[in-house]
Parts: structure tokens; C-alpha cells; sequence
């Protein structure tokens, strides 16, 4: 009965909360986008935004302490000011183009309805207790809040805060009142209001999250609510997502996150629980998950030191991470890591792509932040940190994390966020989605350079000269695309142009990953083009002299007296080999500049040791979708 009048409590406040809001939405606000604006004839700029943005809303954010709500995050999206919870200003200094409001489905709105409720009426004495500390002091919330992450993990969250039924009605009443404030806030032509949510699979601590992203407005997302996450299998999510687009003809997508944290289970040779894995499996996980969140504030999970022992720059946004699971729980080892990261993933792929005929992991990718703050910012100038409690502050940086163990990992690990570019003819829910569907999207680690990356077989460095973006589009495939071999060695047109607020440019790569002759799957860096390629960073023994360092470690600060503006290259495999499957992929590396650790020193008169000041020295990069090359199928049998 207690819990029963808890709950009615609590959906009696939340409804009052969330009504109300603005004017009503035009019909074109309500719909997919489709026939509202002109489009461009392909796609002609990157669509920036944050996929993966937690609110009050989240069972975890609000107990962190957040007091911003969806309508505060979607504002801040905007470019609009509004006050974080701390009290600070916060505003961007250029808007996002899009944003997925990304709560948690599992007890979806339970801890602000915990923090209302009278505590007469709470009879758990879990509950009771976490209560009672998120009402004593922020810092004691965010106990509670570690000590119910780590209950998540072990299977253990008290069974009062996961009565199915209760909880599918405080669901609805706030997901009903949500899908209808985006569609309030989704203009087609100038900003786009994504309905999603965070599927929190979490075995034993190991993460295996996705978020979930609709193509559609409130009239066929409203007819659903959020799946719940734990206890639950992948097949589950992507039946739901069958169901919702053959009930409602809407569209949805998952994005798989952290798979640095997960031990290796996010992207295993085999089905879930060492099953072996089928062609239909495989086409299915494929099917619902396009694309991978490649780096965000919980680290950067492209590749390993130990994956990738020759390539320099693979060490980016591990350290602390590389631990183990999410509440650190569980520590990682070795042989976890090709199930933790996407370019051993890639390379799986391939693998099981030779095996099954179907590629699971053939994912494009993006970057987010995974912002607890309801505020999307991936810049280190503007760092909001990953939840309230470390909002800026004095003595963040240094202080032990507080999710799970708070063993081993410290502020300064966390990285500023990442954003996600979608190449797309225009700034509606359908092109934006669909840029996603095809893969045509990359990561960023905040900056927004502009990539751009076309594979074919008869590109000329002529190409340039003319229409190249047309001539990319008509004779071959964009960021994401699918080459078969012909025989020849496919060939790469690259454009990069730096951030117009940000550094110049270091160098663009292209990452190769194959199938040798033996059957073995191989990775290769090549650089294709850097700045000064014809003066003094001519190669050395086969490699690239580095590019120099102009940052002020004092003063938070750097000068583009180094580095290009603007990279291009007509890149031509030379390891080529027929009938080789391969994926290629372009890493855009900065020049080093300062990371949010160093901006806080200098705001809030910090000393901080030697070793933490030089890893807060970065060079910031973005990674395209990549482009996959197949052999040609086999006369009569349709497989490769």
C-alpha cells in the first residue's frame, strides 16, 4: 500500500511539473520534417549535435543533483543562456543543430519522485535512506546515487523501486508530456528535437547500453513508452523496435555507448552468453545499430595501446577507463579488450563477416557527451562536467569519480565530451535520421572540423577542380558507403577544413583494417596528408615528424602559428590486394591544445602535479564512418 501511495504521490506531482509549457506545435513541428523545408540537392554541410543528454528526468542525473529539466536542456541546445543547477551561467557559444534527450528508461523520474515523496510513506529502508541523503546535502545525494548504480549492477535495487506496473504509469505520464515539449521546441530548417531514451543494460557492471533515437514525432512516438533496460537481452530492445515501426510506420534506431567499459561484451565473436552467433543474429544487430558512440565524457573507446601498439596515437581519453567496468566492479584484462573497442570491432566484423555472410559490426560512428547536467556541451573551454556534482568548481579535477567504487579513476580522466556531425540536405527529424541510418555521420572529441570523405575507383587529384562533392556522390560512395571490388584499388577523395573557432590541423590518416590471405584481420595507419608536408615534416625513417606544441600550460592557451587550416588528399590504397575485404576510415588529428583541467587551473588558481598537467595537453580528432570494400559475389551464389 505504501508503495502503491508513493508512486500515485509522485505521478500527481510530475504531472504537474510537466504541463503547460509554450504554445502549442505546428503540424510541422509535429511530423518527421519531411516536405517542410528546401533541401539541398545532396548533402551539403555537417548537422551538429548530442545524441546522448541526461535531465532531471534520469534516475541517476537528479540524483546527482540536477535541477534542470528537458525545456532547460533543449534552450541550452539553442544557444540560449539558462542557469546550471550549481547557479553558474551557462550558454554555448554556437548552438547545436540537434539533440536527443537521452533519460534513462529504468525508473524513469523515480528519484525526484523518492525526493518528493513524504517520508512517512516510503517503507523500504533502502529507500528510506537514499531519501534521506538526497535530502541532506548535494554531496550525500550522490552517494546515494553511487550506492544505487552499484545496486544496478549487482542485481540489487530494491524491489519497491521496480514494481513494473507502478512505474509503467509514472513512465507514460512523463513520456506523454515529453514527446509533446519536443515537438514544441522542433523547428524544421533551424533545430531538431530528437525523442530517445538510454536502454541501461548493465550485467554484473558491464556496460551494454544503447540509446535509443526516433525518426518520428509525438502523433507515433507517444503511442509508445521507454523499454526498460535491466534484466533484459538485446533481442528484447530490437523486438520492441520491430514492433514500434510495424505498429506505428515510424522509424528507430539504437546507438550502443561505452563500450570501453563494457569487458568485452559490447562486440563479442559470439551471440550473448557464448552462443555462437548466427547470420541472423548478425543481420539484426547490424539492422538496429547503424552507428557506434565512439567517444564521449567516459573516455574514448576507438583503439588500445594494446591493440594498436603501432600507432601513435592510440592512447587518447583511456587512461583511468581502461580499468574496467562501469562502477568498477569488475577489472578488465587483455583478452577483454578487442570486445571493448571499435576498431577490433571493425575488424571482427570483417571476421565474422567471411563466416556468416553478414557484418554485425559494419557501424559508422559519432561522438556525445553522456552530460548528467541536462546541459550538451563537448567544449573544454565550457566543461559542465559529467553530472552536477562536478559542475564547475575548485578541486574537480583531482578529486576520485564518484560512480561505483570511486577507486582508480580521478576528475581529470573524464574528457570534455564529444558531438555527433551528420552530413544531410537539410535540418529536419527524416534527414538527420537518415544521414544516421546510412552512416553518413562522424565523431568529434568537441571541435567541429568539417570531414568529408568519398571512395571510388577512378577518383583524380583533377576532381578537385570541378564539382568534387557531385562527382563524390555520382561515382562513389560517401562516409559509410559500400565499395564491391572491381579489381582496381579503391580510391579516396579527403577533405578536412579545422574548426573556424578552433586549432589548425596536425595531420589526416587513413586506418585500414583487412583480411589477409591466412585469414587473419590486420589494422595499418597511413598518413595522407599534414601540414608542412613539403617543408620541415618531411617523413623521417617513414614517419612524420611531430607538429609542435604552442601550448601555455599557465594560461590555458595555444596560437595556430602551427599546423594547416586545410587538408585534402587523393588517396590511393598501396597494399591493395584483389578480392580483399577491408574498411577505411579517416582520423582528423589538431594540433595540441588545452584540455578542461587546464582552464580550471587557471579560473580557480590550481596547482596541480606535473603528471596530471601534461596529460591535460591533448590533440583533439575526429574519426569518419568508415567505407567498407567486399569482394564480389560469387556467380550464382549472391554471397562474397
Amino acid at each position: 500500500m505504501r508503495k502503491a501511495l508513493l508512486v500515485a504521490f509522485a505521478c500527481t506531482t510530475l504531472a504537474g511539473c510537466g504541463s503547460g509549457i509554450g504554445p502549442r506545435a505546428s503540424e510541422a513541428q509535429k511530423g518527421d520534417g519531411e516536405n517542410t523545408i528546401e533541401l539541398a540537392e545532396f548533402p551539403d554541410r555537417p548537422y551538429w549535435g548530442d545524441t546522448h543528454l541526461h535531465t532531471d528526468i534520469s534516475v541517476d542525473a537528479f540524483g546527482f543533483g540536477v535541477r534542470l529539466g528537458p525545456e532547460d536542456a533543449l534552450k541550452f541546445a539553442r544557444g540560449e543562456k539558462v542557469v546550471a543547477t550549481t547557479g553558474l551561467d551557462a550558454q554555448l557559444d554556437r548552438p547545436l543543430d540537434f539533440l536527443v534527450i537521452s533519460d534513462h528508461s529504468d525508473a524513469m523520474g523515480a528519484t525526484r519522485r523518492l525526493h518528493d515523496a513524504p517520508r512517512l510513506l516510503i517503507g523500504d529502508p533502502t529507500l528510506r535512506r537514499w531519501h534521506d541523503m538526497m535530502r541532506e546535502s548535494p554531496e550525500q545525494s550522490q552517494r546515494a546515487v553511487a550506492e544505487l548504480i552499484t545496486a544496478a549492477a549487482n542485481d540489487q535495487i530494491p524491489e519497491a523501486m521496480r514494481d513494473p506496473v507502478q512505474q509503467a504509469k509514472a513512465t507514460r505520464d512523463l513520456w506523454t508530456n515529453h514527446v509533446a515539449l519536443l515537438d514544441r521546441y522542433n523547428e524544421p530548417g533551424k533545430f531538431t528535437a530528437f525523442a530517445g531514451f538510454e536502454w541501461s543494460l548493465m550485467p554484473d557492471g558491464n556496460n551494454l547500453h544503447r540509446v535509443m533515437m526516433f525518426r518520428d514525432g509525438s502523433a507515433k512516438t507517444g503511442q509508445v513508452v521507454p523499454f526498460p533496460g535491466l534484466d533484459m537481452k538485446v533481442e528484447q530492445l530490437w523486438d520492441y523496435m520491430d514492433a514500434y515501426e510495424k505498429n506505428t510506420g515510424g522509424h528507430v534506431l539504437a546507438i550502443p555507448h561505452n563500450s570501453n567499459l563494457s569487458n568485452g561484451l559490447m562486440f563479442e565473436m559470439t551471440a550473448p552468453g557464448g552462443v555462437p552467433m548466427t547470420a541472423e543474429f548478425a543481420r539484426r544487430r547490424a539492422g538496429h545499430e547503424p552507428v557506434v558512440e565512439a567517444t564521449q565524457i567516459k573516455g574514448d573507446s576507438e583503439t588500445h595501446p594494446l591493440l594498436s601498439p603501432n600507432d601513435e596515437f592510440a592512447g587518447f581519453g583511456v587512461a583511468g577507463w581502461e580499468l574496467g567496468n562501469l562502477p568498477l566492479t569488475r577489472k578488465s584484462t587483455p583478452d577483454m579488450l578487442p570486445g571493448s573497442y571499435v576498431r577490433s570491432a571493425l575488424l571482427r566484423g570483417l571476421t565474422l563477416e567471411q563466416r556468416l555472410g553478414v557484418n554485425p559490426y559494419a557501424f559508422g560512428l559519432i561522438g556525445s557527451t553522456d552530460s548528467h547536467t541536462a546541459l550538451a556541451t563537448g567544449d573544454e573551454d565550457n566543461f559542465f562536467g559529467k553530472h552536477t556534482g562536478v559542475e564547475p568548481r575548485p578541486g574537480r579535477a583531482l578529486e576520485p569519480q564518484n560512480l561505483g567504487t570511486r577507486e582508480g579513476r580521478y576528475g581529470w580522466h573524464y574528457l570534455a565530451g564529444g558531438y555527433a556531425a551528420a552530413w544531410a540536405r537539410g535540418n529536419t527529424r527524416a534527414e538527420i535520421f537518415d544521414a544516421f541510418k546510412r552512416r553518413e555521420t562522424y565523431a568529434t572529441t568537441g571541435p567541429r572540423m568539417v570531414l568529408r570523405l568519398f571512395a571510388g575507383f577512378d577518383f583524380t587529384a583533377s576532381d578537385w577542380d570541378g564539382d568534387w562533392v557531385r562527382t563524390g556522390y555520382t561515382r562513389g560512395v560517401p562516409m559509410g558507403g559500400d565499395l564491391v571490388d572491381t579489381g582496381k584499388a579503391p580510391v579516396f577523395l579527403i577533405s578536412a577544413l579545422k574548426d573556424p573557432d578552433g586549432a589548425n590541423l596536425d595531420r589526416m590518416q587513413v586506418v585500414k583494417g583487412w583480411i589477409d590471405a591466412n585469414g587473419e584481420a590486420q589494422e595499418k595507419v597511413y598518413d595522407v596528408a599534414w601540414s608542412d608536408m613539403d617543408g620541415k615534416r618531411a617523413p623521417v625513417a617513414g614517419r612524420i615528424p611531430a607538429v609542435g606544441d604552442t601550448v601555455d600550460r599557465a594560461n590555458a592557451s595555444y596560437t595556430n602559428t602551427i599546423g594547416s587550416a586545410q587538408l585534402r588528399a587523393t588517396w590511393t590504397d598501396p597494399d591493395y590486394r584483389a578480392g580483399q575485404r577491408a574498411f577505411y576510415y579517416v582520423r582528423l588529428i589538431e594540433i595540441p591544445t588545452p584540455r578542461w583541467v587546464l582552464f580550471d587551473a587557471k579560473r580557480f588558481g590550481l596547482k596541480l602535479p606535473k603528471e596530471v598537467i601534461e596529460a591535460s595537453v591533448t590533440q583533439e580528432r575526429a574519426y569518419s564512418s568508415p567505407v567498407w570494400l567486399r569482394p564480389a559475389a560469387k556467380a550464382g551464389t549472391g554471397k562474397t
